[in-house]
């Protein structure tokens, strides 16, 4: 029996984090604090992002913006604007990063398109997901694509009812246990769990148990074994 697959694409279908990473490991060697770690810094830049997010969404404007005010609060030198963009510069260079995408990605996604129904769902800025799509070459397999501000409950109860997806056959596939597995499961569909190295800390939490079914493969190709 067919089934309907959602899946996430940040960290799931290509690599995403770790360019944010390096961005923000290049932010901590321009700032040149005295006394303040790295993770000191990034625990700063992780409540600006928290509040931001709620206002501003995900992505790289959004994090150039953050590591500007970041910048803005930690800095112990004169704040210039010619510092300001060069800190936002960091995030800006994240649209110029090769597009990387997972190993085993396309050839399990060709696989599985061919027996479900597939559904490509992310969240973040509109026009940069719609870029990352294009460059990543697996739109096609997608039946529907669905962009969104943010991915909670009432996001996957709205997408399973606009799709028609009967929830006892439709599964979330994602790295996040913030955005991918728990509001899926808190919507009442099933999901499966592909944890990601490089998750962003944000977007960690403790997997909660809803009525749907839980699954945890180790790798996105393991998906052809279980669909």
């Amino acid at each position: 029996m067919r089934s309907f697959l959602i899946v996430d694409a940040d960290d799931t279908l290509w690599e995403n984090n770790i360019y944010f990473e390096r961005a923000f490991e290049e932010f901590v060697q321009f700032l040149g604090h005295s006394t303040m770690t790295p993770r000191q810094v990034q625990a700063i830049l992780d409540e600006i992002e928290t509040a931001n997010a709620r206002v501003h969404g995900y992505g790289s404007l959004n994090f150039g913006r953050n590591l500007r005010q970041c910048y803005e609060r930690v800095a112990e030198r004169e704040v210039r604007e010619e510092d300001l963009a060069t800190v936002v510069g960091f995030a800006e260079r994240i649209l110029e990063c090769p597009m990387e995408v997972i190993e085993g990605v396309p050839d399990t996604l060709d696989y599985l398109s061919t027996r479900h129904d597939m559904t490509l769902f992310t969240k973040g800025h509109a026009e940069e997901q719609k870029l990352k799509i294009d460059r990543s070459g697996l739109g096609r397999f997608f039946a529907h694509t669905a962009i969104v501000k943010e991915k909670d409950a009432a996001a996957y109860a709205h997408l399973a009812e606009e799709r028609g997806m009967d929830p006892s056959r439709t599964w979330m596939v994602g790295n996040s246990p913030k955005s991918d597995i728990n509001p899926a499961l808190e919507a009442g569909l099933n999901a499966v769990f592909v944890p990601h190295a490089h998750t962003w800390v944000l977007e960690k939490q403790e997997i909660r148990r809803g009525k749907g079914t839980l699954l945890v493969l180790e790798r996105f190709a393991d998906l052809k074994e279980h669909f």
